[in-house]
């Protein structure tokens, strides 16, 4: 098909899109009903152009789209022929046939793909113009120190289009006249992608939510007030003045929502944006705190809020509270009901924490489930998940409170008293936090292992002797930052390990278990001293 003069960059009929084949690791360009044909039949290994921060917008974009089109076209499977993809995804489109919608660049007064038509079809008086893709998009760094902007001055038509997605689709408030989209808790929140994900690559991920999608589509639509059929679906096709707000009413189920006024140009055979503010937010949503039926966002139950991602991101208490705990109801994209016996399941979660003017950092985690942690969540069972993974957390705030107060012991020059200053606590935090964050990389492995054992009280034991010890050698390793001279050292690394194992043996241990076992031991070899004797 050859575009008219002003349509630029299909995506429905150009290659604009590269990912890399599971078969051979070769480079493929596709159009996105080839991208669509392609995850279907799970072929796409990954994408080389798309940044970690980007990954779960184009995921969730892919999703509902097809969730969509699919819906759209009354079908449960999805296309098997490129043809059928595009003249689906066309049909969505009807005032567009010429396939505008779908272009990077088209006409002001026509929709581009993520960009609505302006009423006035001129753009003369936008002023903020961008060259680079990368200066497009969603991140904030301090001084460039993180992620360097306006780096992609040779940016392709893929670059600004996963720049464009990720403005688009997880951009909050930034100032007068920018305001963010309706799929997060407040204009510094964050939009997270919390899903399960099983054997098999994109495209087995892709099937996975695109089914629990379509099957919870009825749901959604019901408990969130919004259209089961003939809804808003693309809200880039309808005009926007920067004066009005779309009712959520009004929308999908699956909406793929804009939140910024922002158009595309040709530039000497490139790219290039021109944007500009608006008096109101896109959607109007703010009284629902992110609460969308968005299928990758949990929900805090009683206060009725989308979860916002802190600067620490998907620490193992908060992963642990959304797997097992009834703080937050499930994203959509978690539900372990769409699984077969056998198969391998992670939970992926991931997102970008937000600030006044700043991010905090892009944040992914990937959580194995073991199969017997899947047979709990599939019956729904989580209440022994919860238990254990609870008792664990509780441990190790123990052994880090004991490490800390051991390390003050240290640092303050072996005197235990009360007066400790700031200097030595801002210390004894300091060389602890260590062992919290290994803590917190092998939290799940190590309970999957007491989970599936055979014998749970004796690897639940073997774990707390290897956290005790992991806890000891941060504080051996903090000797050398301790006391210098001679008499001093010795007497506060003497100190600091009668204040750690001292404690672990005393009739008040933080560790009960740990304590009975090491005087069990005790008594052990003191009848076998005296068997010896005898």
């Amino acid at each position: 098909m050859t575009l008219a003069p002003k349509l630029k960059f299909s995506l429905l009929d150009e290659a604009l899109i590269r990912y890399r084949a599971v078969a051979d690791g070769r480079n493929v360009n596709a159009s996105l009903p080839q991208l669509m044909v392609a995850l279907a039949a799970d072929e796409v290994r990954d994408y080389p152009a798309l940044r970690p921060h980007q990954r779960h917008p184009w995921h969730a974009f892919l999703v509902q789209l097809a969730a969509i089109t699919m819906h759209g076209a009354g079908r449960l499977d999805p296309f098997s022929t490129e043809a059928e993809w595009r003249a689906a995804l066309l049909a969505l489109t009807p005032d567009d046939g010429d396939g505008a919608a779908w272009c990077l660049v088209s006409p002001p007064d026509r929709p581009a793909l993520l960009q609505a038509p302006v009423p006035a079809g001129h753009i003369d008086d936008w002023k903020s113009v961008t060259l680079a893709a990368d200066e497009l998009d969603m991140l904030v760094t301090s001084k460039n120190h993180d992620l360097k902007a306006g780096r992609a001055r040779r940016s392709k038509p893929e670059d600004w289009l996963y720049s464009l997605l990720s403005l688009q689709t997880q951009e909050g408030f930034l100032g007068a006249g920018n305001y963010g989209i309706s799929r997060m808790n407040g204009g510094f929140a964050s939009r997270p992608g919390v899903g399960i994900a099983g054997t098999g690559h994109c495209g087995a991920r892709w099937r996975r939510d695109l089914r629990a999608l379509l099957a919870t589509r009825e749901r959604t639509a019901e408990a969130r007030g919004l259209q089961s059929e003939e809804g808003l679906a693309l809200v880039w096709l309808v005009p926007w003045d920067g004066l009005s707000s779309l009712s959520f009413s009004t929308l999908d189920p699956h909406y793929i929502e804009i939140c910024r006024r922002v158009r595309l140009q040709s530039d000497r055979g490139g790219i290039r944006a021109v944007s500009t503010g608006s008096k109101a937010a896109r959607i109007l949503s703010k009284e629902l705190n992110g609460v969308t039926g968005d299928p990758w966002t949990p929900v805090e139950t009683e206060a009725g809020k989308a979860l916002t991602i802190s600067a620490e991101g998907f620490h193992y208490k908060l992963v642990a509270e959304l797997l097992f705990g009834s703080k937050y109801q499930a994203a959509v994209a978690q539900d372990m009901s769409i699984s077969h016996a056998g198969e391998r399941y992670v939970l992926i979660a991931q997102g970008v924490t937000r600030g006044q003017g700043k991010t905090e950092g892009y944040h992914e985690r990937r959580v194995p489930i073991s199969p017997k942690v899947r047979g709990f969540l599939v019956s729904e069972n989580k209440a022994p998940l919860a238990r254990i993974s609870t008792q664990r957390i509780a441990v190790i705030a123990e052994v880090r409170k004991l490490l800390w107060l051991a390390l003050a012991v240290l640092f303050n020059n072996g005197a235990p008293g009360k007066d400790i200053s700031d200097s030595v606590k801002d210390k004894a935090s300091e060389f602890s936090h260590p062992f919290e964050r290994a803590e917190n990389a092998r939290f799940f492995e190590d309970l999957n292992d007491e989970i599936e054992a055979a014998d749970p009280t004796a690897r639940r034991l073997q774990w707390l002797q290897g956290l005790v010890e992991r806890a000891a050698a941060v504080l051996n390793v903090a000797f050398g930052a301790g006391p210098r001279g001679a008499i001093q050292r010795y007497r506060a690394q003497a100190a600091a390990l009668s204040r750690f194992h001292g404690a672990l043996r005393g009739d008040k241990s933080p560790l009960p278990e740990l304590t009975n076992h090491y005087r069990q031991q005790a008594q052990t070899r003191q009848q076998e001293e005296t068997h010896d004797h005898d």
